[in-house]
């Protein structure tokens, strides 16, 4: 038996930001951007890999309370998004600092063994970047 990750969440506040920042910062593919009503559903994922990550809203499925609660974490940055990897680590470090993301750390190698780098997403979830 073998379980793998299809799908993964993250969840942002403006879905128009949020694409800028995974597909042109990061460089994800545009899976699905699908909107009807209010209602937005937008996949990004890593060329080459079959990991969909929805970028979702905060009050979708939720009660207004939970998602107003679940925005006011993302908003202060109290939220982790995910771990992605590049196999050139300066060189992703420096095109997502062109976009003007918020850099949270340069790369720098980590006790733990990985040198990594670190940024906010424009929604304030907590972005890092290993070298692979």
């Amino acid at each position: 038996m073998t379980v793998s990750v299809s799908t993964m969440f993250i969840t942002v506040h403006d879905g128009d930001e949020a694409l800028t920042f995974y597909r042109d910062a990061l460089g994800l593919d545009v899976r699905n951007d699908v909107s009807k009503g209010d209602f937005r559903w937008i996949t990004v994922g890593a060329p080459g890999q079959a990991v969909d990550v929805v970028l979702s809203y905060p009050h979708g499925g939720r009660s207004e309370a939970d998602g107003d609660a679940l925005l006011s974490l993302v908003t202060k940055g109290a939220m982790q998004a995910a771990i992605f990897r590049s196999d050139d680590l300066d060189a992703t470090f420096e095109r997502v600092r062109a976009s003007g993301a918020e850099v949270l750390q340069e790369p720098k190698p980590q006790p733990w063994g990985v040198t990594d780098c670190a940024f906010r997403d424009p929604s304030g979830n907590l972005v890092r970047i290993a070298q692979a």
